[in-house]
């Protein structure tokens, strides 16, 4: 009668493989970071901008928020980040 071997003995993963699937998670943990700590930092500009600005604008001038001002110059960033993107992208894949 053979003795079973155990799961671990017979799988063993290949020491490439771990490295690659750990630095994978390291730079998943790293963007996720980022990401929070970006938006931690957007959140303490809007609550410290709360009063009211003039902006000028090609024909005229409006009193806004400074809150509303700087949420769409985040957006309009990430919109035009994405944007550019994908246009350097599909100019730089291979044909």
């Amino acid at each position: 009668m053979t003795t079973p071997t155990p799961p671990a003995a017979k799988a063993k993963e290949p020491l490439g493989a771990r490295a690659g699937r750990y630095t994978r998670r390291t730079w998943l943990y790293t963007w996720v970071t980022m990401l929070v700590l970006s938006l931690v930092a957007i959140v303490i500009l809007i609550a410290q901008n709360t009063r009211s600005v003039r902006v000028g604008w090609i024909l005229g001038h409006s009193t806004i928020s400074l809150v509303y001002l700087v949420l769409v110059a985040v957006v309009l960033g990430w919109i035009l980040g994405i944007a550019t993107s994908v246009l350097f992208r599909r100019r730089t894949r291979r044909l």
